[in-house]
């Protein structure tokens, strides 16, 4: 985005905890008590923490923390066995795509999902794959973009999809600079009238397979890419392969100023709903007995490939538009797979848990952003797991 909107919004949110005083004075649960979830007839079977083997007691002492760590978190979803067994949501400043303020978070709320989008894209590119939409990920991106052949720099023949999945293309790109940087990336895909033309343009500094780097406009290449070969806006491939077989209506993926769709930053989905993602995943792509995505898809996607440097919290790793990391619980490691998103959006998939995590959080621009969905995880979900 622009920064003078960037700037605009930037106030606007500090104007918004200004007027609040702190979080810690204001924070205001808006959830019912200690986290039963709301029956909204949406797929999810509703059950007890105690029912799946969850101490509730520990679950119910969230809230007090992230009141006291000022965590800004809106929304706690859990899932354990497939079944929801807590949810909590807290009233807070948040920036909705383009409009900050304060604002009520509640079972039907929608919320930024920022980056972790692109783990949804890496989804729906392992459908257009299992259709035979996409021959094989060992494609190269230049294919499906011949209009681009007089712009694209030398190497790009070189990068293929899985290159852009893994964020191993090679491409020169920063998006861990200040927006005033004239060198820094991101702001071009929303600021550019063409921004595949820019990416495209973009050198590449080192061979593809050699350097991880994060970089959205891979991702949104990725998002083009479907639109090519499913013929179809990336909003409606996405509801007709994803969504729709969710059983997930309630949502939407935003587009940048210049009428693109934001395919690496865009979604925008109820938390529990989102938690279905994490769960299909878990199911290693199945759903209500169904295959979504393939299996051998869900694995290559959520195994290790690079060191994540210098990104969110933590010590982790990355896959295909998927993190690994892990937490350390009850003297005991414990490792997970994330989608993770700008302002602390975290969607943890535990295997050796059996359990489904989806936090939201309004920490955008600031420190610390995903510290208090690890936090949950580390001394209040993982130790609740009681077998």
């Amino acid at each position: 985005m622009r920064e003078g909107s960037r700037q605009l919004r930037r106030l606007a949110l500090a104007a918004v905890f200004a007027a609040a005083g702190s979080i810690a004075t204001a924070y205001a649960e808006t959830s019912p008590a200690c986290g039963t979830p709301t029956a909204l007839n949406d797929g999810w079977t509703i059950a007890s923490p105690e029912s799946v083997g969850l101490d509730s007691e520990r679950l119910c002492m969230i809230a007090a923390r992230m009141k006291e760590t000022d965590a800004n978190i809106h929304a706690v979803v859990i899932v354990r066995h497939g079944k929801l067994v807590f949810e909590q949501y807290f009233a807070g400043p948040d920036e909705r795509w383009l409009v900050a303020g304060w604002f009520d978070h509640d079972a039907t709320t929608r919320h930024d999902m920022r980056s972790a989008s692109k783990s949804v894209i890496s989804l729906l590119v392992g459908i257009a794959i299992d259709r035979k939409l996409i021959a094989s990920a060992e494609e190269p991106v230049v294919k499906f973009f011949p209009e681009y052949a007089a712009v694209k720099s030398p190497g790009w023949d070189q990068v293929t999809i899985r290159h852009l999945l893994r964020m191993s293309s090679g491409i020169q790109w920063d998006e861990n600079r200040g927006w005033n940087d004239p060198k820094t990336d991101e702001p071009h895909l929303a600021g550019e009238a063409d921004p595949v033309r820019y990416i495209l343009s973009k050198p590449i500094a080192a061979p593809p397979d050699t350097v991880w780097t994060y970089n959205g406009g891979g991702t949104e290449l990725l998002g083009n890419i479907l639109e090519t070969v499913t013929g179809k806006p990336l909003e409606a491939f996405a509801r007709e392969a994803l969504f729709g077989p969710l059983g997930i209506s309630d949502w939407e993926w935003m587009k940048y100023g210049n009428g693109k769709v934001a395919s690496a930053i865009g979604l925008r989905a109820r938390p529990r709903d989102a938690a279905k993602i994490g769960q299909m995943v878990l199911n290693r792509g199945a759903w209500d007995g169904k295959q979504i995505v393939s299996s051998e898809w869900i694995e290559q996607s959520v195994r290790p490939r690079y060191q994540a440097i210098g990104y969110f919290s933590g010590i982790m790793f990355y896959g295909q538009q998927w993190w690994l990391g892990r937490s350390f619980a009850r003297e005991r490691e414990v490792k997970w797979i994330a989608a993770q998103g700008s302002g602390g959006q975290r969607l943890f998939i535990v295997p050796d848990r059996d359990l489904v995590v989806m936090t939201n959080s309004g920490r955008y621009f600031q420190p610390r952003q995903g510290d208090g969905a690890l936090d949950m995880m580390a001394n209040f979900i993982l130790p609740s797991v009681r077998d």
